[in-house]
């Protein structure tokens, strides 16, 4: 009886997943649609992002936005990702430890 509700929960999860991957292939989108599409997983990256900048130190959010800004500002430079994140825990850790707050 439990390998029967497994493999159910099992389809129920996976159609919602795989029905959209055989059908949106097979559609042409307009040029917007496909920018708007392309633009999804960088607004939800920001989404999931943005709250632990302001939670860095909870009483002093400017800390989270100093390295949100060095990562931003480093990301423009088109640096390597690696260079990115280092950049931004420096930031937050001169911040934190080096200045008086």
């Amino acid at each position: 009886m439990i390998i029967v509700m497994i493999m159910g929960m099992f389809i129920v999860t996976m159609l919602p997943r795989l029905i959209p991957v055989f059908i949106v292939e097979k559609i042409q989108f307009r040029p917007w649609v496909n920018r708007w599409l392309l633009a999804i997983p960088y607004a939800a990256l920001g989404a999931l992002i943005f709250p632990g900048i302001l939670s860095v130190v909870p009483n002093q959010p400017i800390v989270g936005l100093l390295g949100g800004l060095v990562a931003i500002t480093l990301s423009l430079l088109r640096l390597n990702v690696v260079f990115v994140v280092i950049g931004s825990i420096l930031a937050a850790y001169i911040m934190i430890n080096l200045l008086p707050m």
